[in-house]
């Protein structure tokens, strides 16, 4: 993916970047982004559109495999100082600055390389908000967390939830309903 600036660079002109695209060598998927692919993700293209935000949630927990619910809005976390992201099929999480980029890895979701929180991260997001999901949901993907628990790093476990607002509570948890 480009940005119109990037194209500008690269072919010189916006009549010569319409020009690729009607020759089909060229597609505007947003405005202001052009890609080479016909298709891109739209997660793909909201983690290029926002760079600072990290896929987190629903979002991560589906790519991960840990639940087959698919996510009807993408779950972003971004800086608690950042701005307010204004596109509609957005749900942005505001994390504490010390503890937004814990955890923060890059993976590949359908060919592009997108941002996301790792498993073990992701783990002590679903207890801190185990009070704000179905329960259904909640209960689904901590089995499949204890199917895959001899993956995960218990350590580092264990420090994303000493890092966590209200500790205490998310290690309570962890030890009552995980390990």
């Amino acid at each position: 993916m480009k940005r119109r600036s990037e194209c500008l660079t690269l072919y010189g002109s916006d009549y010569k970047i319409q020009q690729r695209v009607r020759n089909g060598k060229l597609f505007q998927i947003e405005k202001g982004i052009f890609s080479e692919n016909p298709y891109v993700p739209e997660l793909a293209v909201l983690t290029y559109k926002y760079p600072n935000a990290v896929v987190t949630m629903h979002n991560a927990f589906y790519i991960y495999g840990l639940t087959d619910v698919i996510p009807d809005k993408y779950d972003l976390a971004t800086d608690r100082n950042a701005a307010k992201i204004p596109d509609k099929r957005v749900k942005q999480y505001f994390y504490p600055t010390d503890f937004f980029r814990d955890g923060a890895v890059i993976t590949d979701y359908k060919g592009y390389r997108i941002p996301i929180y790792c498993l073990e991260r992701m783990l002590i997001e679903l207890l801190r908000y185990k009070k704000k999901l179905p329960f259904d949901y909640y209960k689904e993907i901590i089995l499949n967390y204890r199917k895959i628990l001899p993956r995960l790093n218990i350590e580092r476990i264990q420090d994303f939830a000493l890092a966590a607002p209200k500790s205490n509570k998310i290690l309570e948890t962890l030890q009552m309903e995980v390990l």
